[in-house]
């Protein structure tokens, strides 16, 4: 069996690995940190809307004159 130290490309490897699980492991944590420095904003604002409804039945006249 070969000696570990000559398997370069397998430390080369696992190093990368390591620095992805690293950089991940630091971006979670700085997310996580600046969530909860800022109060929660809502995305979209809520307004009252006014909603109007006008019941036309066939005896009226402005239905007359649409048809």
């Amino acid at each position: 069996m070969s000696d570990w130290t000559s398997l370069w490309y397998v430390w080369l490897i696992l190093l990368m690995v390591f620095l992805l699980l690293l950089c991940g492991v630091s971006a979670s944590c700085i997310k996580l940190c600046c969530r909860k420095k800022r109060p929660p904003v809502e995305s979209f604002p809520r307004h009252p809307c006014d909603l109007t409804v006008m019941g036309i039945d066939s005896d009226s006249t402005a239905h007359s004159t649409v048809t």
